[in-house]
């Protein structure tokens, strides 16, 4: 349950540099499919490319956003059994998406809603949405769950700010 992760959440949110909302609003996002580790691991044998971890991420975004962090030294295959990790990545991954978030936005979204839209599909995804690209269905989609989702991660993570 992503409510059980408030705490660390709005610590690595904090370290980030990113609003504790947003990053709780993602994980209730990815509640979607089971995370217990077991049920990951025999997942990834039959789907290598799986996102791993309480915050699904791909093992090339974590790959990346980890060079030159303090989990630097951590694996992917990591994420399903350390929670905290998956939310610390996850926060920093965010980060890393709000510095290529242009000055200027034409699409009409905040730059939580584009910065989500990135989690979800991608940086060079995100940055057509902040050009005003209309998103696809699955982009909308998953805006469409962050705003159902917002205000029970704000009250989630409100307590420990």
């Amino acid at each position: 349950m992503p409510s059980d992760f408030a705490a660390p959440v709005v610590d690595y949110a904090r370290q980030a540099g990113i609003d504790p909302q947003l990053l709780m609003a993602i994980l209730y996002n990815e509640s979607y499919k089971p995370h217990d580790p077991s049920f990951q691991r025999a997942w990834l044998k039959l789907k290598p490319g799986a996102a791993l971890g309480i915050a699904n991420m791909h093992e090339a975004a974590f790959d990346q956003v980890k060079a030159g962090r303090s989990f630097a030294d951590r694996s992917w295959l990591e994420l399903p059994d350390d929670p905290d990790l998956a939310i610390e990545a996850a926060a920093w991954y965010l980060h890393d998406l709000a510095a290529e978030l242009p000055a200027h936005r034409t699409g009409g979204y905040t730059e939580d809603e584009l910065l989500a839209m990135g989690y979800n599909a991608g940086p060079s995804n995100m940055l057509a949405f902040a050009r005003g690209v209309t998103p696809g269905s699955q982009a909308q989609s998953y805006l469409d769950t962050l705003h159902q989702n917002w205000a029970t991660a704000g009250g989630v993570v409100r307590p420990y700010e």
